[in-house]
C-alpha cells in the first residue's frame, strides 16, 4: 500500500505545476490549502455515507478519492508519506497498529483577567416611538 501511494504522493508533486485548466492536481494547488482541505472532507463524508449505505463497490471508490486528496493536502503542507508511515510506526509500538492514540489532555485554560466593573449607566427606554435615558 505504501509503494502506491508513494507514487501518488510523487505524481501529486509532478502534477502541482501543471496548468490547471487540464490538470485537476494543479487547479487545487492554485486555489490553496482551504479548497484542498474541502475536497478531503466532501470525500471523507462520502465514504462515510456509502458505508452506512453498505455500498462496498462505492467505498472503494470514494476511498481512491479520499486518499488522492488526503495526498494533495499533505504535499500542499510538506508532509511527505514516510513522515506518516513513521507516525504509524511509532503508535504501532506503543499501541499496536490497531489502535489510535488517545487525546493528550488540552492545556488549562490561563486564569482571566480582572475585568473593571462596567460604570453604572442609565437605562435607555422607548417612549411613545422614540428613545430617551431615563434621568
Amino acid at each position: 500500500m505504501s509503494d502506491s501511494l508513494n507514487r501518488l504522493y510523487q505524481a501529486v508533486i509532478a502534477a502541482k505545476d501543471l496548468d490547471p485548466a487540464v490538470s485537476r492536481t494543479a487547479r487545487l494547488f492554485q486555489r490553496g490549502p482551504a479548497k484542498m482541505a474541502k475536497k478531503l472532507a466532501e470525500e471523507a463524508i462520502e465514504v462515510v455515507i456509502d458505508a452506512v449505505n453498505r455500498k462496498p463497490d462505492a467505498v472503494i471508490r470514494e476511498s481512491a478519492d479520499l486518499l488522492y486528496n488526503l495526498t494533495v493536502l499533505w504535499a500542499s503542507a510538506g508532509v511527505r508519506p514516510d513522515q506518516v508511515w513513521a507516525e504509524m510506526d511509532r503508535r504501532e509500538d506503543m499501541l499496536g497498529i490497531a489502535e489510535k492514540l488517545p487525546k493528550l489532555p488540552k492545556p488549562a485554560k490561563p486564569a482571566a483577567k480582572a475585568v473593571a466593573a462596567p460604570t453604572a449607566r442609565r437605562p435607555i427606554v422607548a417612549v411613545e416611538g422614540r428613545l430617551r435615558k431615563l434621568s
